[in-house]
């Protein structure tokens, strides 16, 4: 290993390979202790977790810069059924982030690695091919099936496969692949949809996913499953019920009307399956969520302060490239290359800060980054249809400043708040946090962005081309919907930050 370069020191900061890898229950139990020796063909294991890690992590950013594209192809405004084609992924996800890591004990690691890049591989070919808007959403759940099932066992391998001296520094170039697909995925959709066509960002996977699938039958080292292990399957699925029906009713109240039947048995469901899991999961021997970690105070703080930052900064991704393409009349590869203002300043800070939340602490930083994160909101919030594009850009940055300077330090608070014992499980409820937050912004910016006509707006804008900006009164619709959505969204920040900020000081790493 590289001097000064410690194992610990690489997973604090870069959360997201932390968070990723403690997906999996098992994770870090998963491969042999080792003093050091070389393992033959380790880097090549990275490879091939590489390029599953690369295409899971590219989905949940490519496809947002290319919703303006797929709205004009199937003539569907910003409203529920577009909105799913993003959450039915997330969700997905959600559900079975924690479940996939204890298949991987059943059925052994590289069966299940091997299950989620086919599955996944499918589904985007599906999704390039999908003839209308269900079957598009119905094969991005497909896909998540499979992203699931990659992102839960990645870890696994990588510790299986590297020694114990190596396993910091080979998590943490997980990590730069997952920086590397969240920062490539808006210019490198804003491409293909424009030169090519929407549909080639799914069909791009199609190539990888078979490169993947041979080299990991000649590479992965097999393992044999643990057949008495147990996973939460009733768990998953409660999870999976109640997220995705308080998530429809958000998306879908615009059109159904906030008052309809369906919409509000659609709330009652949720809250009657999150009632019902956590009873279950109070009985079952091995629960997807460990209810005893939400005894201690630090921890249900970070973990209501990721999911709002989340729910903050994520309906960014989601409307702004409807801004550029829509009121701004952009390309979409210039859309694309602006919105990568955004991750590309967490892939160039986080690591610094990282450094910098190990000697100051989360008290600090995480309602520092949340306070910067409502500002930039704000700001975002504020433009028109003349603001200028670098000023545009740079608010975009701020906010992946804001992120930066919150997520190491908050992920390190949170793990540090969970029992050495139950750090699996801590990390698999942070990484299903993060896409909680990422699904529950969606649904409530696109809720309000509709429910104030931003969407009917955006529609018209789109018909009607620069006729269209050109009309005060779809200009003036269109941003106070998306105002609105933004200013909400600062709303969540600044509760996040009021949390931490009253954080117990145990929750300093």
């Amino acid at each position: 290993m590289e001097a000064g370069l410690r194992p610990g020191y690489v997973w604090r900061m870069l959360p997201d390979a932390r968070a990723d890898a403690a997906g999996a229950p098992s994770a870090g139990a998963s491969g042999p202790a080792s003093s050091g020796a070389e393992r033959p063909g380790k880097w090549a294991v990275f490879s091939v977790v590489a390029i599953g890690v690369l295409m899971a992590t590219l989905d949940s950013s490519i496809v947002n810069i290319s919703l303006p594209s797929i709205a004009r192809a199937f003539e569907r405004p910003l409203n529920g059924p577009l909105q799913w084609v993003v959450i039915a992924y997330l969700l997905v996800i959600v559900a079975l982030l924690t479940t996939g890591g204890r298949l991987g004990d059943i059925w052994g690691k590289k069966r299940v690695w091997q299950l989620g890049l086919s599955v996944f591989t499918a589904g985007s070919a599906l999704c390039g091919l999908a003839p209308n808007i269900a079957t598009l959403i119905a094969f991005r759940a497909l896909q998540g099936v499979g992203a699931a099932l990659l992102m839960a066992i990645s870890p696994a391998l990588l510790t299986s496969a590297f020694p114990a001296h190596e396993r910091g520094r080979a998590l943490g170039m997980n990590a730069l692949s997952v920086a590397v697909g969240v920062s490539t995925g808006p210019p490198l959709g804003g491409f293909i949809a424009e030169r090519i066509g929407w549909r080639w960002i799914f069909f791009i996977n199609v190539p990888l996913g078979l490169l993947g699938i041979v080299l990991a039958a000649l590479i992965l080292p097999r393992a044999a499953g643990r057949g008495a292990a147990r996973f939460d399957a009733g768990g998953a699925l409660l999870v999976g019920v109640a997220l995705a029906s308080i998530t429809g009713a958000l998306s879908f109240a615009h059109d159904l009307g906030y008052g309809s039947p369906l919409v509000w048995a659609a709330l009652l469901g949720g809250a009657a399956a999150l009632r019902g899991l956590v009873r279950h999961e109070a009985k079952h021997p091995a629960p997807i969520i460990d209810l005893g970690l939400f005894r201690q105070p630090a921890f249900r703080s970070a973990l209501s302060c990721l999911v709002l930052s989340f729910m903050a900064l994520f309906a960014v991704a989601f409307l702004t490239p409807f801004y550029f393409e829509q009121l701004r009349g952009l390309s979409t590869e210039d859309s694309g290359l602006l919105m990568i203002a955004y991750p590309l300043m967490i892939a160039l800070l986080a690591p610094f800060a990282g450094a910098l939340s190990d000697r100051v602490g989360s008290r600090v930083l995480a309602p520092a980054g949340l306070g910067l994160a409502s500002l930039a909101l704000v700001l975002l919030g504020s433009i028109g249809p003349d603001t200028p594009l670098p000023w545009v850009a740079g608010c975009l940055g701020l906010g992946g400043v804001a992120q930066a300077l919150f997520q190491p330090a908050n992920n390190s608070a949170l793990l540090g708040a969970a029992p050495r014992d139950r750090q699996g499980l801590a990390g698999g409820l942070l990484a299903t946090g993060r896409v909680l937050g990422q699904s529950l912004s969606i649904a409530l910016s696109g809720a309000v962005f509709a429910g104030l006509g931003g969407a009917d707006a955006a529609r018209e804008l789109s018909e009607r081309g620069a006729a269209g900006a050109s009309d005060p009164r779809l200009v003036q619709e269109f941003l106070t919907g998306y105002r609105a959505a933004l200013w909400v969204s600062a709303a969540c920040a600044l509760l996040g930050m009021c949390i931490a900020l009253g954080r117990p000081r145990a929750a300093r790493v």
